[in-house]
């Protein structure tokens, strides 16, 4: 992979990339083997700009429809497609079909995909096989201690795991993948949730594990308060400010995330997801009303 010159034009992993790219975010993987404390997923919420959230849910050949009409109409300098749930995108079948139908048709365009990581080891080498290039991993924790206090239950092979068990599981098969992910030759990035009182005391050991692991970019992101921690107060910029400058002693910060939605389309900062919904609306009327 030519990491010097494709990596800057992936808007969520390069800081002078992300004013002069765009993204499209397709909401193909509703599913989710990993309950967050944190987490409050609604698909119909149209006014809301967070993780989780999408007008609704596509279809693999909907999703390839979407991207393809915008291509057609050159919106925004899309360099990017992204699948980022609304739940993990490995844990849905469509995220591999969709990227299969999209690698095909358009090979130039930058494919990534978002996760906890938890199945990222054993379908690996079918991301890459789908011309997958830039992968992010959500880690909020190094310890099972802590990881138990974010996670209420975990899916994986068939069973449910919670408490301790569960929370051991994930932290194992998250830095085990993550390995495996960069030594395959893919950009990682950390997405690590901040939240005050739960895992503060660890973001900065998050971010010497995955510099060790040769991890491209790491994002510290605030909570949003919601789900279980809905009364926990949304991290300052104080705090976060402080914690990134801790954490560039071990590994490159991303200082520009907007906590984009699962169907965000444009810049960052300047989604177009609404406008392009309607447009798709428009255009699915005007389809209707020739037949």
């Amino acid at each position: 992979m030519d990491g010097g010159v494709s990596i800057l034009r992936h808007p969520c992993f390069s800081a002078e990339g992300h004013a002069r790219f765009g993204r499209i975010h397709l909401p193909v993987a509703p599913a989710c083997n990993l309950a967050c404390r944190y987490c409050v997923r609604k698909y119909d919420c149209a006014n809301e700009t967070r993780p989780g959230v999408t007008s609704r849910v596509l279809t693999p050949y909907e999703a390839f429809e979407r991207l393809s009409i915008l291509i057609e109409r050159e919106y925004n300098k899309i360099s990017v497609v992204g699948i980022a749930g609304p739940g993990d995108s490995l844990f849905n079948e469509a995220t591999f079909t969709t990227l299969a139908l999209i690698h095909r048709e358009y090979p130039h365009l930058m494919l990534c995909v978002s996760t906890n990581g938890l199945l990222l080891s054993e379908t690996l080498q079918r991301l890459i096989d789908a011309g997958v290039s830039t992968i992010t991993v959500t880690i909020n924790a190094v310890r099972a201690e802590t990881a138990q206090r974010i996670y209420l239950r975990v899916s994986y092979g068939g069973r449910q795991y919670d408490g301790m068990e569960g929370s051991e599981l994930v932290v194992t098969r998250q830095w085990g993948a993550v390995e495996l992910a960069v030594e395959g030759g893919l950009f990682v990035k950390i997405n690590t949730v901040l939240i005050p009182g739960i895992n503060d005391h660890e973001v900065e050991s998050i971010a010497r594990e995955a510099a060790k692991r040769g991890v491209y970019i790491m994002n510290i992101l605030p909570l949003i308060p919601q789900g279980e921690f809905k009364d926990i107060q949304r991290p300052g910029q104080e705090l976060i400010q402080r914690l990134r400058r801790q954490c560039s002693l071990h590994i490159q910060q991303l200082n520009h995330c907007k906590q984009c939605r699962a169907d965000a389309v444009g810049c960052l900062g300047e989604d177009k997801d609404m406008e392009f919904e309607v447009l798709m609306s428009q255009l699915g009327q005007e389809y209707c009303e020739t037949i």
